[in-house]
C-alpha cells in the first residue's frame, strides 16, 4: 500500500476566532473578506459562521489569505487559519478477515463484545449525533422513533443514498428487537440526531463537518459519532482548529468520537491515525475482529501525534442499511466508532457524566486485551 498523498483541500479556509470575542472576530473577518456579519443574510458560498464553536469558513483568494494570516499573527480575535480539507466516509476495505463462528441468533457479536447484552442501560434521555451520509428515512426498524435530521450538503436532503450513515446510526442506537433478528443497536433508546455532512457519494468537507458539530452542540447532544475523515502521511500535525473545537465542545458537554482510519495493510504497514481523529481531544477508535485481533486495515499510533484511545468491533458488523437492502455487513473503523459512541451514551445515561468526565469513564473502563496500546489504546469499550 502506498503512502497517502498530501491531504486534499477545497480552496476555502477555516478561521478560528477567540472564544470570548466571536462578534469582534467576525467584524474583523468581514472587513478583510468584504462581507457584513450583521446582514443576517450571509452568502454561504462566501462565508459560513458557526457561533457555538467560534469558527468560520471563508472562500479566499491568495491576497485574502495573506491578510487572514496577518490577522492571525497579531493579537486579536482572529487566531488560526487553516486550509479546508476534503473528507470521506472511511469506506470498508475489501480484504477478507479471518472469522470465528459467533452466535448472532439474538444480538450481533459486536453488542456482545462490548457487553451491551448484559447491561441494563438503554440510552434513554441521551442525545447522540451521527454525522455521516444521512439517514434512510423509510427504514421499518425505526418506525416510531423520534429522529432529528438535518442536511449540510448543498442540493441533497438527509435521505441516505449511500448507506454508510444508516449503518452507523443502526450500530450506535438501532433496535435490540427488530422484526428480523439479530438486534444490532447499542443505545437502543437514545435520541438520534442524524446530520448529513457527507454526500451520497460519501465525501464532504471540513465546513460541513463543523456545521454538523455546531448543530449537535447547540442541540445538547452528549456524544457526536464521526465515522469519517482523511488519511494523512506520518508526522502530519493535527488540526489546531479541530482540536480547539473539540475542547470547546467538551466544555459544553459534548464528546466527539471519530474513526482512526482504514489505511493500514497489516502486518506489512501500519498507517497513522487520520484527520480529525488525530486531535488529542477527539477519541480515536481502532477496529478489532471477532477473534479480538486488530483488524488488518485499522490505523494506529505510529507517530507522536495521532494516538489510538480505544477499540471496538469493526469487522463483519451487521446493521441497518439503505433500502432496498435494509441490512448489510460492513468492516472498517467506521463500524467500530458507533459501537464506542453507543457505549458512551449508556455510560452518560447511567452516570450523568458529560464532557471530559465521560471520556475518562469510557477509556478507564475499557477491557484490556493482549494487544499493544499503540493498536487499541486502553482496550475494548464496555457498557456499564
Amino acid at each position: 500500500m502506498t503512502e497517502p498523498a498530501e491531504v486534499e483541500t477545497t480552496g476555502r479556509f477555516l478561521v478560528l476566532l477567540q472564544e470570548d470575542a466571536v462578534e469582534e472576530g467576525l467584524a474583523e473577518l468581514g472587513a478583510i473578506a468584504g462581507f457584513d456579519p450583521n446582514s443576517g443574510d450571509l452568502d454561504t458560498e462566501t462565508v459560513q459562521v458557526f457561533p457555538e464553536l467560534g469558527v468560520a469558513v471563508v472562500s479566499a483568494d491568495p491576497n485574502l489569505l495573506a491578510e487572514l494570516n496577518g490577522a492571525a499573527e497579531r493579537p486579536g480575535p482572529v487566531q488560526i487559519v487553516e486550509p479546508e480539507r476534503v473528507v470521506h466516509a472511511f469506506a470498508a476495505p475489501v480484504e477478507e478477515e479471518p472469522e470465528a463462528e459467533a452466535d448472532e441468533s439474538v444480538l450481533t457479536w459486536g453488542l456482545q463484545a462490548v457487553g451491551a447484552d448484559v447491561s441494563t442501560a438503554t440510552g434513554k434521555g441521551i442525545k447522540i449525533a451521527v454525522l455521516d451520509t444521512g439517514w434512510e428515512q423509510n427504514h421499518p426498524d425505526f418506525a416510531g422513533r423520534t429522529i432529528t435530521t438535518k442536511s449540510f450538503i448543498t442540493g441533497e436532503d438527509v435521505q441516505d443514498g449511500h448507506g454508510h450513515g444508516t449503518h452507523c446510526i443502526g450500530t450506535s442506537a438501532g433496535p435490540r428487537k427488530p422484526a428480523t433478528l439479530p438486534g444490532y443497536g447499542v443505545a437502543f433508546e437514545a435520541e438520534i440526531f442524524a446530520g448529513k455532512v457527507l454526500s451520497n457519494a460519501g465525501s464532504g468537507s471540513d465546513g460541513g463537518i463543523l456545521a454538523g458539530i455546531d448543530w449537535a452542540v447547540s442541540n445538547g447532544c452528549a456524544i457526536i459519532s464521526m465515522s469519517l475523515g482523511a488519511d494523512v502521511p506520518p508526522g502530519t500535525p493535527f488540526s489546531q482548529i479541530y482540536e480547539t473545537v473539540a475542547q470547546r465542545a467538551m466544555a459544553k458537554g459534548t464528546l466527539i468520537i471519530a474513526a482512526a482510519g482504514n489505511a493500514s495493510s497489516r502486518p506489512a504497514r501500519v498507517a497513522p491515525v487520520g484527520h480529525p481523529a488525530r486531535c488529542p481531544s477527539i477519541i480515536a477508535v481502532a477496529a478489532i475482529d471477532v477473534n479480538r485481533a486488530i483488524a488488518s486495515f485499522s490505523s494506529g499510533s505510529v507517530d507522536k501525534i495521532g494516538q489510538i484511545d480505544v477499540c471496538a468491533p469493526g469487522v463483519d458488523v451487521y446493521s441497518s442499511f439503505k433500502l432496498p437492502d435494509r441490512y448489510r455487513r460492513l468492516r472498517g473503523t467506521s463500524m467500530a466508532t458507533p459501537h464506542v459512541a453507543g457505549v458512551a451514551v449508556l455510560i452518560a445515561e447511567r452516570t450523568g457524566a458529560r464532557g471530559f468526565e465521560l471520556w475518562a469513564r469510557l477509556v478507564g473502563t475499557a477491557q484490556r486485551l493482549p494487544l499493544p496500546s499503540t493498536d487499541i489504546g486502553t482496550g475494548l469499550v464496555q457498557a456499564p
